[in-house]
C-alpha cells in the first residue's frame, strides 16, 4: 500500500510512501529501490546508507530533491522532498493570495527592499496558517510538472514491496516445510518408539514364562544349566534393548530384541529336549 502526503510549505513538497511489512528486509529494500530508480535514469548522489536509515540526493529529468528511507515498525517509510526554486513563485506573483496584501508585496519588490520569493513565502505561509491560502497559478503549474518523479518513485516502491513480499512468502513457506518435516519426523519417531515398546513388552512376557519353566525344571532335578544360560543371555539382551530405545537408537534396539527372542526360543527348545528325555 502506498500513501502520499503534501507538506503545505512553499519551497518543499514531501511525498511519503510505505513498503508494507518488509522492514525485516530493510537493507534489501534500499538496494532494490536504488537499483530500480537507477534503471529509470535517476541520478543518485550524496548517499548515506545505514542499518535502518538512508538519505541521498536525487535528480530525474530536471526534477531534484532529497530521498529518505527508514524502517518504521514493520514497514519501510520512503520520503521524497522536492526542491523548490524561488523563480516558481515569481510566475504566480500576480495570482490571488487571500488576505496577502498584494500591493505591499509588489511595492517591496520594486523598491528592492526584499527578494520576491522571500516576501511571497512569508505571505503564503501566514495565509496558510490562517486557513486563507489560495494557491496561485505559478506554484500549481510547477507542482503538476514536478510530480513526475514522485509518481515514478511510488511505482518503484510498489514493485520493490511486491518483490520482497514474494521473498518473505517464500521464506515462510520454507519455514513451514521445515516445521512440517519436523512434525513428521516426531510422528515417525513416536510410532517407532511405540512399536519397539510393544516388542519389548511381548519379549519380556515370553522371557518370564521361560525363566519360570527353567526354575521349575531345576527344582525337579533336571539338568537345566543350558536353558538357564540362554534365559540369562536373553535377559541381558532385553535390558540392552531397553537402553538403546531410551537413547532413540532404534536400529540397535531392534537387533537386541531379535537376539533376545532367539535366546528365549533356544531356551524353550532346550527345555523341551529335557522333558523328552
Amino acid at each position: 500500500m502506498v500513501s502520499c502526503q503534501h507538506s503545505g510549505v512553499v519551497f518543499a513538497v514531501a511525498f511519503i510512501y510505505y513498503g508494507q511489512g518488509v522492514s525485516s528486509l530493510y537493507g534489501d529494500f534500499v538496494e532494490r529501490l536504488i537499483s530500480h530508480l537507477a534503471l529509470e535514469g535517476t541520478e543518485l548522489t550524496e548517499q548515506s546508507i545505514g542499518a535502518s536509515t538512508a538519505r541521498m540526493r536525487v535528480r530525474h529529468t530536471g526534477e531534484k530533491g532529497e530521498l529518505a528511507i527508514e524502517a518504521e515498525g514493520k514497514n519501510v517509510k520512503v520520503t521524497y522532498t522536492v526542491d523548490r526554486e524561488k523563480k516558481e513563485i515569481g510566475r504566480g506573483l500576480m495570482g490571488a493570495i487571500a488576505g496577502g496584501g498584494i500591493g505591499s508585496i509588489l511595492g517591496g519588490v520594486l523598491r528592492g527592499e526584499r527578494d520576491a520569493g522571500d516576501i511571497v513565502g512569508d505571505v503564503v505561509g501566514g495565509a496558510a496558517a490562517g486557513g486563507a491560502y489560495e494557491a496561485y497559478r505559478g506554484y500549481e503549474e510547477s507542482q503538476d510538472d514536478r510530480t513526475a518523479f514522485a509518481q515514478l518513485l511510488a511505482g518503484c516502491v510498489r514493485e520493490v514491496e511486491d518483490e520482497l513480499q514474494a521473498i518473505l512468502e517464500g521464506q515462510e513457506e520454507a519455514r513451514e516445510a521445515l516445521r512440517e518435516r519436523g512434525r513428521q519426523k516426531r510422528e515417525d519417531e513416536e510410532a517407532k518408539e511405540e512399536e519397539m515398546r510393544e516388542l519389548l513388552d511381548d519379549l519380556y512376557g515370553d522371557l518370564l514364562a521361560v525363566q519360570e519353566e527353567v526354575d521349575l525344571a531345576a527344582s525337579e532335578g533336571l539338568a537345566a544349566a543350558k536353558p538357564k544360560a540362554r534365559t540369562d543371555r536373553a535377559e541381558k539382551l532385553y535390558l540392552e534393548a531397553q537402553s538403546a530405545l531410551e537413547e532413540r537408537k532404534y536400529a540397535i534396539a531392534v537387533a537386541k530384541v531379535k537376539a533376545a527372542r532367539s535366546m528365549v526360543e533356544s531356551a524353550r527348545e532346550s527345555l523341551d529336549a529335557l522333558e523328552a528325555d
